[in-house]
C-alpha cells in the first residue's frame, strides 16, 4: 500500500508541475500582482475554455497531491 501511494504521489507531482507550466502568466511585476489579485477577487476576469480546464485541473491535482503527501507521511 505504501508503494502505491508513493507512485501516485510521483504521478500527481509530475502532473501538477506540467499543468502549472502550461498556464500562461496573469500579469507581470508587483503592480500587476496587486491589480490582478483584485480583478480575480471581484470576478472581472472570467476564465473560459482551456484556461478554465487548466485551472480546475490544477485545483484537483493540488488537492490530490496534499492528500497523498499526508497519507505517505502517515504510513511511514
Amino acid at each position: 500500500m505504501d508503494i502505491l501511494f508513493k507512485i501516485l504521489l510521483v504521478i500527481f507531482s509530475i502532473g501538477l508541475i506540467t499543468i502549472v507550466l502550461l498556464q500562461k502568466g496573469k500579469s507581470a511585476g508587483l503592480a500587476g500582482a496587486i491589480s490582478g489579485g483584485a480583478e480575480h477577487l471581484f470576478g472581472k476576469t472570467k476564465a473560459r475554455g482551456m484556461e478554465l480546464v487548466l485551472e480546475r485541473t490544477t485545483v484537483v491535482l493540488a488537492a490530490g497531491f496534499f492528500i497523498l503527501a499526508i497519507l505517505v507521511a502517515m504510513f511511514e
